[in-house]
């Protein structure tokens, strides 16, 4: 007898992440959406989550005097599944989750891979405040389209958000010149955007995981509680293009500003 497969999970986040010094209240939430694959109804696979909880604790440290909380997106499958977009879906339960917790609070969307992909698509929610994309995967048919028109992601909703997007010059998994041509498009609708290239990184940004690191825990600090954004940062916002999208990120970031 054939076995009956196994229903998927509700999507649902992981424990809130916040470190020991932090305000009893929470103040902002950054949601942390992992990678996956463009098409599957498996459910997720662990390793797809490995990179999360090192930086889900490192963003909760470096915004702990501002009261904030990082979760972990547990989405319901891994495949993107064409129309479907499940884990833009998930990303958008996870916001209303959010505010049905912790009430009017900003929050950032900070996905890799595939959730970098759902970070965008689902940044045009009213709670968004920030949308950071760490390679994302992207969609190679109508790239250069209008928006949302023949496959192009859609940009135009994600006016009045901060948006970032991170990407390896050497990723082989997504291509960095698509991320290319969506910033691009997206910084005609939105000025409030700028991209950074990590040089000879992969998909996994594992090379130079500290500068990504620090970068994220700036950006998010600064678009969610009004910090001021490290000089490269603030300089890649005020950039035009093409300057301010292909922004390399400096050995030693994080160091400097510790400095």
């Amino acid at each position: 007898m054939a076995q009956r497969a196994l229903p998927l999970p509700a999507a649902r986040l992981g424990r809130a992440v916040r470190s020991a010094g932090a305000p009893t209240a929470v103040s902002g939430v950054v949601l942390l959406l992992p990678d996956g694959e463009p098409d599957s109804h498996r459910r997720p696979s662990p390793l797809s989550y490995a990179f999360q909880p090192p930086l889900a604790r490192a963003l909760a440290r470096a915004g702990q005097d501002d009261g904030l909380a990082a979760h972990v997106v547990r989405y319901r499958c891994r495949g993107w599944n064409a129309t479907d977009a499940q884990p833009a879906a998930d990303a958008e339960w996870a916001v209303e989750e959010v505010v049905r917790r912790y009430g009017d609070v900003p929050v950032c969307l900070a996905g890799h891979g595939m959730g970098g992909r759902a970070a965008l698509r689902a940044g045009g929610h009213a709670a968004v405040d920030s949308v950071l994309a760490m390679a994302p995967w992207l969609p190679e048919a109508g790239a250069d389209g209008p928006d949302g028109a023949d496959g192009a992601e859609p940009v135009k909703h994600l006016l009045g958000r901060q948006v970032l997007l991170v990407h390896g010059t050497n990723d082989a998994r997504t291509d960095p010149e698509l991320s290319f041509r969506l910033a691009e498009r997206a910084k005609k609708t939105n000025r409030d955007t700028c991209r950074f290239e990590v040089h000879s990184d992969g998909h996994a940004l594992r090379q130079h995981r500290a500068e990504v690191t620090a970068l994220a825990a700036d950006f998010v600090c600064g678009s969610l509680f009004g910090r001021a954004y490290a000089r490269p940062v603030a300089d890649a916002l005020a950039a035009p293009p093409p300057l301010g999208l292909r922004m390399p990120l400096a050995a030693g970031f994080g160091k400097s500003l510790r400095g």
